[in-house]
């Protein structure tokens, strides 16, 4: 009496536990199905038990209690998987009812070799119902011994029902919690539009990562285009297949509905979502963006939502997912919503830009009327120094256009940056850039240089124009002789630190094509030339320390510096084989080549 008492109460105190985790949970499922396990497996003094979720015909692991640790992460590899005919969960799944192995060890149960490895004899299955269905089944293994009682199978069938109440609540808070989600990232969305009056890529981007958070597909697009456009333009993705980018990159995605969802969605200014584009229309038809689609990205379930403006659609928002599940009604009202801040985004955006056309012209009607001084001293706001210097000394911007000089030109980059880059953190990287090009930017206005370029790790500077020199070529020697010294300190710092970095430089004379490019607001003084592109390609081919040099700039400096030929090499984008002269006297910086 007293073990039957004590037992009892055991159940009890099991039942309220679970029940205290339930009220706890908050939404979380997982420490009520371990706690049933466990309760279960010992009450009902089991072997093991197993919480399994179903979903479709698979068997999803949801909790154990009983199985060797050591032995369980095998174990559950091969999970989730079909269930097997004639399993406990398979018989539970089809009828909906408790069901009683009695012979787990008969040859036509279906886990039996499972039940020889384990030495179990008999095996509970037991559904957990949610909302009219089974959600999943609780599996319990016994031996002989340990027969299960009607007592309990009756106390795993109540704990199977408290799991019912645990997936409820959670479903229930789930719900509370996507809707204030929802309601938030609208929020947000709405915020960033307030703010983004002359862009609205930022609005675009935040559609459609929190679109495709809240509908739990990972790739979305936005395209842009009317019916009256010969092709789709993508303006914004997240997590976007390769395939489709090319595809947008090389306008091959035509605004043609027989070709693209995405197009027919615009065309027709209608919403299309499919459940499984594999078995669509136009993918039966031999659309080769389709096929592409599914059959490259396997890309299935999809989703087209026009945006709508004035009964005519400016462009889709567009969802997808690798897996057969199709966008529910809920998830469909929310992109929709998106899809009409993204119009709202578009409009304000043009709105905008009109706004500032307009007064863009009233601003050149105003400037027409500053002279000729004050349009010169402008020229600083976007000029290099000494570029803007000389054109307002000459009182002229003559110099600006398009002309013929003779150049000492040099290219300098770091050996070893690439590698650098991929290992170093990224504030490592910055700061091996600052140091290099504030170090070198000194010595390139100490040597009065007319212009440098900079583009990562690479610089280019001009000598002899805008401002003239005697000599070019030996004036670019010498700086690249400073920076060589500097940065072979810089590399020993470098190298304490763990990196391995070096230095080339390539000089060439001769003449090229110097003037403003660019457009107003955002123009550069630069040339373009052979003697550019040999300079350039000097410096590709320099090893670590080396300053290589054209012949014509070896020539000019023979009385001043000491060269030896490296021989003739074969330089990308130079037609014949040059003799390359090496600046004699050379120490190395000890680092690899870029």
């Amino acid at each position: 009496m007293d073990d039957a008492l004590a037992r009892g109460e055991a159940r009890e105190a099991a039942l309220q536990d679970v029940l205290s985790l339930i009220q706890l949970g908050r939404g979380d499922v997982q420490p009520v199905l371990d706690a049933v396990a466990r309760h279960a497996t010992k009450l009902c003094i089991a072997d093991f038990c197993n919480l399994w979720r179903i979903e479709g015909e698979m068997l999803h692991h949801a909790a154990t209690y009983g199985f060797p640790e050591h032995e369980l992460t095998g174990y559950l590899a091969d999970f989730p998987k079909i269930m097997p005919a004639g399993s406990a969960s398979r018989q539970v799944w089809e009828t909906g009812k408790t069901t009683h192995i009695k012979q787990a060890i008969a040859p036509d149960y279906a886990d039996r070799d499972l039940a020889k490895i384990y030495d179990f004899e008999e095996v509970l299955g037991v559904p957990i119902p949610f909302q009219g269905q089974v959600w999943g089944t609780i599996v319990l293994g016994f031996r002989a011994e340990n027969r299960p009682t009607k007592v309990e199978i009756r106390l795993v069938e109540t704990f199977a029902e408290q799991v019912s109440i645990a997936i409820q609540n959670a479903a229930l808070l789930n719900r509370t919690r996507e809707t204030l989600e929802q309601q938030t990232a609208t929020a947000e969305v709405l915020e960033i539009i307030s703010q983004s009056r002359d862009n609205e890529r930022p609005v675009f981007d935040a559609i459609l990562k929190r679109a495709c958070a809240l509908c739990n597909a990972p790739l979305s697009g936005l395209i842009l285009g009317t019916s009256e456009d010969d092709v789709q333009v993508l303006a914004a993705h997240n997590g976007m297949f390769r395939e489709a980018i090319e595809l947008f990159e090389t306008g091959q995605m035509r605004m043609d509905g027989s070709l693209s969802y995405a197009a027919k969605s615009i065309i027709e200014g209608h919403l299309i979502a499919h459940d499984d584009m594999g078995e669509s229309e136009l993918y039966a038809a031999g659309s080769p963006i389709v096929r592409s689609m599914v059959d490259a990205s396997n890309i299935r379930s999809v989703l087209f939502v026009p945006l709508m403006k004035d009964g005519a659609a400016l462009g889709t928002l567009t969802m997808f997912r690798r897996e057969v599940r199709a966008f529910d009604a809920q998830e469909i009202a929310l992109v929709e919503s998106f899809a009409a801040q993204a119009v709202i985004a578009i409009e304000n955006v043009r709105q905008f830009r009109a706004l500032e056309n307009l007064n863009a012209e009233l601003g050149d009607r105003v400037a027409r009327q500053v002279n000729e001084l004050e349009r010169l001293s402008r020229l600083k706001r976007f000029l290099p120094a000494a570029v803007a210097d000389t054109v307002i000394s000459q009182g002229s911007d003559r110099l600006l256009s398009s002309h013929r000089a003779l150049l000492g030109v040099l290219f300098c980059d770091i050996r070893g940056f690439t590698a650098f880059c991929e290992t170093a953190e990224p504030e490592e990287t910055i700061e091996v850039l600052q140091t290099y090009h504030r170090e070198m930017g000194r010595l390139i206005n100490e040597h009065g240089a007319g212009v440098d370029h900079r583009s990562g790790d690479g610089i280019m500077v001009l000598f002899n124009d805008p401002l003239p020199c005697d000599e070019p070529a030996g004036n670019a020697v010498r700086l690249a002789l400073a920076m060589r010294s500097r940065m072979e300190e810089l590399c020993i710092s470098w190298k304490r630190l763990g990196h391995r970095l070096g230095f080339g430089v390539g000089v060439s004379l001769g003449y090229a094509t110097v003037g403003m490019v660019g457009y107003e607001g955002r123009y550069d003084y630069t040339a373009s030339g052979t003697a550019v592109n040999l300079a350039a390609r000097l410096c590709d081919h320099a090893d670590d320390g080396e300053i290589l040099l054209s012949p014509r700039a070896a020539i000019a400096i023979e009385n001043e510096f000491q060269t030896v030929t490296v021989g003739k090499l074969a330089l990308k984008g130079i037609r014949e084989p040059v003799e390359v002269f090496r600046l004699d006297g050379l120490q190395s910086l000890s680092g690899p080549r870029s």
